[in-house]
């Protein structure tokens, strides 16, 4: 199998509440959603930023107004997947009214959702631990590996 290495841009979008949004992905089609934070794959020639904004804009129907800070990077090595991943988690504003559109047809729901039950709501340790901490701690810049994931566990987390 041949190697794979993303990029990854997300966004952290906080309603008047204090809720978090996040989008049902069935990325595999399969009836199976995994919620996760807006976001997607940087395409060749996209920068972060821009990537982040036009994912934003095609999984939610909002437009970012500001870009706060780095909230978070996280590196994964997927040995099951023999996948790279480095994403980018970013705190933004936005304006407009949510109105979930995904052109690739993955993302069937957006909501915004209590800080307290995004680690009940989010499975999986990469995707749930970095923005659990950065909900709970609001430390920008924090970087998190996981090295061995292999879609159960992990050999080593930082």
């Amino acid at each position: 199998m041949a190697r794979r290495e993303f990029v990854v841009a997300a966004a952290i979008l906080l309603d008047a509440q204090g809720r978090v949004l996040l989008v049902g992905n069935d990325w595999q089609g399969f009836g199976q959603v995994r919620w996760t934070l807006p976001g997607g794959v940087v395409e060749r020639g996209e920068s972060t930023l821009d990537a982040l904004r036009r994912e934003v804009r095609e999984e939610t129907g909002l437009e970012l107004t500001t870009i706060e800070h780095l909230a978070y990077a996280v590196h994964v090595e997927d040995q099951r997947r023999n996948d790279r991943a480095v994403s980018f988690a970013f705190l933004a504003g936005y304006d407009g009214l949510l109105n979930p559109r995904d052109p690739d047809g993955f993302i069937v729901e957006a909501r915004f959702v209590p800080v307290d039950e995004v680690e009940r709501i989010i499975p999986i340790p990469p995707l749930r631990q970095p923005l659990a901490h950065y909900l709970r701690d609001r430390v920008p810049g924090r970087f998190y590996s996981y090295a061995g994931w292999d879609g159960r566990g992990l050999k080593s987390v930082e």
